[in-house]
C-alpha cells in the first residue's frame, strides 16, 4: 500500500513538473501577429483633440409619423425595427466645408435621409429606458444615404435589403458634440435642403420612438457597447439626388452638415 501511495505521489509530481514545463513553453511562445492591420474608423470630438472609435452603426427605420406613412406603414401600430451600416461607412465632413460625396455604383435612385445621431460611451443588455441616456457620449448631424431602388427591389423579392443601406460612404456626418456639454436633444428643428430648397422638415419631438427608447429596444436584441452609434430616424419627403446637388442638413444647436454629390 505504501509503495502504491509513493507511486501516486511520484506520478503527481511528474504531472506537476510537466504542467509547469508546458506553462513555460506557452509563455515562451511568440505572440500572434496580425496578417495585416486595419484602420480604426473614428469621428472627431468638438473642441478637443480626441476622436471617437466606431464599433457599430445602428439605424432605426420609419421613426417619424409622416415618413412612416410615405413608406407605407402605420406609425400608430408598428414596433421599432433596426438595420446596420458598416463602421467604415462613416464619411466625416468638417463644419464650414462642403464635402464631396461620390454617387455610388449600381443605383439610379439615390436618396437623402437627414438624422440626429447618438454615440454611446458604454452599453449593456436590456437597458431600462430611464437609464438609457446615461450611456450616450454625444450627438451629431448625420445623413443615412440610401440606394432606394436596390432597397425596394430586394424588399419586393423578400430578400435582405442591406445592399440599399450598407455601402461605402453611406453615413456622412459632422463632429461629435458631447452630451455633458449640450445635454440630450429632444426637440428642435431638423431639416434638409437641396440646392437651397428645403425638402425635409420636422422637429426632433416628432420622433415616434425617442433616443432613450431606441437604445433600450436595441439592447433587447444586441449587447450594446462603447463605440456604437444610433441613427435616430428621418422626417418625411426623402427623395433622389443627382450629381452636382448640394445638400445642407440642419438640426437646431448643431453646425450645418453639407455635401456635394459628385
Amino acid at each position: 500500500m505504501l509503495h502504491s501511495r509513493r507511486g501516486l505521489i511520484g506520478a503527481g509530481a511528474a504531472l506537476t513538473l510537466a504542467g509547469t514545463a508546458g506553462a513555460k513553453a506557452k509563455a515562451a511562445a511568440p505572440e500572434a501577429k496580425f496578417v495585416f492591420t486595419l484602420p480604426v474608423t473614428t469621428v472627431p470630438v468638438v473642441d478637443t483633440d480626441e476622436v471617437f472609435p466606431v464599433r457599430r452603426i445602428y439605424c432605426i427605420g420609419r421613426n417619424y409619423p409622416e415618413h412612416s406613412r410615405e413608406m407605407g406603414s402605420d406609425p400608430t401600430r408598428e414596433p421599432p425595427f433596426f438595420f446596420q451600416k458598416p463602421a467604415d461607412a462613416v464619411e466625416f465632413v468638417q463644419p464650414g466645408t462642403v464635402g464631396d460625396h461620390a454617387y455610388p455604383s449600381l443605383t439610379h435612385n439615390y436618396h437623402h435621409e437627414i438624422e440626429l445621431v447618438a454615440f454611446l460611451k458604454s452599453g449593456g443588455a436590456n437597458i431600462p429606458i430611464d437609464q438609457a441616456l446615461s450611456h450616450v457620449y454625444g450627438y451629431t448631424v448625420g445623413l443615412d444615404m440610401t440606394r432606394r431602388d436596390l432597397q425596394r427591389e430586394m424588399g419586393n423579392e423578400k430578400k435582405p435589403w442591406e445592399i440599399g443601406k450598407s455601402f461605402d460612404h453611406a453615413a456622412p456626418m459632422g463632429p461629435i458634440h458631447r452630451a455633458d456639454k449640450i445635454g440630450h436633444p429632444t426637440k428642435g428643428a431638423i431639416s434638409l435642403a437641396i440646392n437651397g430648397k428645403v425638402r425635409q422638415q420636422a422637429d426632433l419631438s416628432d420622433m415616434i420612438w425617442s433616443v432613450a427608447e431606441q437604445i433600450s429596444k436595441l439592447s433587447e436584441a444586441f449587447e450594446l457597447k462603447a463605440g456604437d452609434m444610433v441613427y435616430s430616424g428621418t422626417p418625411a419627403n426623402v427623395g433622389p439626388v443627382v450629381k452636382g446637388d448640394v445638400l445642407v442638413g440642419k438640426i437646431d444647436g448643431f453646425p450645418d452638415l453639407s455635401i456635394r454629390i459628385v
